[in-house]
């Protein structure tokens, strides 16, 4: 029997330390320490060539169970819809409107963060209500 592989999401963006930010606020995420032998984030980028400087940014569940979080820098902007999203799990457990309240409340917050609403789809018999959202680069995912 195999075992379970640890994995991280990698994002591609132009701003990781942005995005990385944004998503940390969205999730309850942290900024990992620097590497060792440095003090700050800063005094490690500034260790990097002028080139890798603002490259990636990443974030990591402060419990230790979700998966690390990975940005890096593309020269190309987004221009497609994703092929892969996130589920932000922020109903769970309620339906009706309950759940409409509780999907609401969250999309407020991110909004005042930078995300922007998409559109709302509604239960349907099958699946519960879910909100579909862009991050502050236009990344979608989903308050469900």
């Amino acid at each position: 029997m195999s075992s379970i592989k640890q994995f991280q999401v990698t994002f591609d963006c132009a701003e990781p330390e942005r995005v990385a930010l944004f998503w940390c606020e969205v999730l309850g995420y942290v900024v990992p320490p620097p590497p060792k032998g440095f003090a700050s984030w800063d005094d490690f980028t500034s260790s990097l060539p002028p080139e890798d400087r603002g490259s990636w940014f990443a974030c990591v569940d402060p419990s230790g169970v979700g998966p690390r979080l990975f940005f890096q820098r593309v020269p190309e902007g987004k221009v497609v819809k994703n092929r892969v999203h996130l589920d932000v799990r922020v109903g769970t457990g309620l339906v009706g409107a309950e759940r409409l309240a509780a999907l609401e409340a969250e999309c407020e917050r991110l909004i005042a963060l930078g995300a922007v609403r998409v559109r709302l789809l509604r239960a349907d018999g099958v699946n519960e209500s879910c909100l579909v959202m862009q991050d502050i680069e236009g990344n979608e995912f989903c308050l469900d």
